[in-house]
């Protein structure tokens, strides 16, 4: 067979899978129509010609060796007939009861043979075997076989007269073993073709939950990018507000200072908004793709401090160890905690208080530490004993991704935020 051959098959082989998956459908949707073809064709090929004989409608002496023909006895129409009925309509419920098919099959066959008849419809005594492979329980194969087999035994015995018996039990032992093994072999295609399909739609949805993980992450990411960022320069564009409004009044230029400062941290804030939800934007084309830009790392806490600073929060930052050496990931992980730390600070502290903030590396390991003085007022630090708001889970989860910690609470008139990372390779990002 050439190439070309091969080709020309591709087509009939998907036409033939085509029809074959239609009629799976239709089975699946009317099976009695499946039961009830096979009856009437059983008959029609099987039964008829043997009707057709007893009624007188075709004889002759061809139809085999007269010694054989002796051997058997002859019936009249109407027990050929009930003896027909009772071989073949038991094949309607094969696949609803196949057990129950095969021994009301079996029980007219050797009632059958026990009358010396022989009869081409015998064939479904072979199609009730094959049903009970593919459809009934596997443990009743091993008495269906042995009730098989003396039924054949039966046969083998009464034709012994024409054909040898170890010949005839050859013959009808190797038919009964083909149907017995054609049913066990489609049983196990469908089998394999059922643990597929199962396995197929379990990847299916493997896949489909690691996507919605996926999203819920890039989610969970995203939204502590945002709080840290709309967190931030909210709360020093409210501080600078409330400046400019009490000093506006006194020194009209501190007070255009403060609005100067406010539209300088709103536009920062602006452009890390739009950093942010540009990478969420899916580019049209060459003009459609977002301006990124680098996230923000060690170098950019000293611009965090002056707009800290600029809000009225005196900060001492100070740093330790090789802080330039560490990757972009701890960079940004440190850059948030402390931009959350400050936050809080100025939120809660107020303008007039002092932050000191300590960034130091030794070995694998790296700790923040941001301790305020308090607020100057001697009512003590609102809304921080009792609550903890999103910012603390949200740098306990950024210090979790490299197996760290952080501890928060009061340290005298103030309040110390303490955070440690392991920067060795197995703790560390991957």
């Amino acid at each position: 067979m050439t190439t070309d051959d091969l080709s020309g098959m591709g087509p009939l082989v998907a036409r033939l899978g085509r029809a074959g998956q239609r009629l799976r459908h239709a089975d699946q949707a009317r099976p009695w129509v499946l039961d009830t073809a096979v009856v009437v064709l059983v008959f029609l090929m099987f039964c008829l010609p043997d009707l057709l004989h007893a009624i007188g409608a075709i004889r002759g002496d061809g139809d085999g060796p007269r010694r054989l023909r002796l051997a058997f006895t002859r019936l009249p129409a109407v027990g050929m007939l009930a003896l027909q009925a009772g071989l073949v309509l038991p094949l309607l419920w094969r696949r609803r009861a196949p057990a129950v098919a095969f021994g009301a099959v079996t029980a007219v066959f050797v009632v059958q043979w026990s009358l010396g008849a022989a009869l081409r419809a015998d064939v479904a005594l072979f199609v009730a075997l094959y049903s009970l492979a593919l459809h009934g329980r596997l443990g009743q194969l091993p008495w269906a076989c042995a009730v098989m087999a003396g039924a054949l035994g039966l046969v083998a015995a009464r034709v012994s007269a024409a054909v040898p018996v170890w010949d005839a039990l050859f013959f009808l032992l190797s038919t009964a073993t083909a149907a017995l093994a054609l049913g066990l072999m489609i049983r196990i295609r469908r089998a394999q073709l059922a643990g597929l399909r199962d396995r197929a739609a379990r990847l299916e949805i493997e896949r489909d939950q690691r996507g919605r993980l996926a999203v819920a992450a890039e989610r969970a990411r995203v939204a502590r990018e945002m709080h840290d960022i709309v967190g931030h320069n909210l709360s020093v564009i409210i501080t600078l507000a409330d400046a400019g409004a009490y000093a506006t009044a006194a020194s009209p230029e501190r007070g255009k200072e403060a609005l100067h400062l406010i539209g300088d941290t709103g536009r920062q804030a602006l452009s890390e908004l739009r950093r942010v939800l540009g990478v969420l934007r899916e580019a049209d084309g060459p003009r459609g793709e977002p301006e990124l830009s680098p996230q923000p790392g060690l170098t950019d806490i000293d611009a965090l401090c002056e707009g800290v600073r600029a809000a009225g929060l005196e900060v001492v930052y100070r740093t330790a160890g090789d802080v330039d050496a560490l990757d972009s990931g701890v960079q940004l992980t440190v850059y948030r905690i402390v931009q959350e730390a400050l936050t809080n600070t100025l939120k809660h502290a107020g303008a007039g208080a002092r932050a000191n903030l300590a960034i130091v590396v030794e070995d694998a390991r790296l700790t923040i530490t941001v301790q305020d003085s308090g607020p100057p007022a001697p009512a003590g630090r609102p809304g921080t004993a009792n609550e903890e708001g999103h910012g603390l889970v949200g740098m306990r989860e950024r210090a979790a991704l490299y197996g760290g910690h952080i501890s928060a609470g009061p340290a005298g008139p103030g309040w110390t935020v303490r955070a440690a990372l392991d920067l060795a390779p197995e703790g560390g990002a991957r």
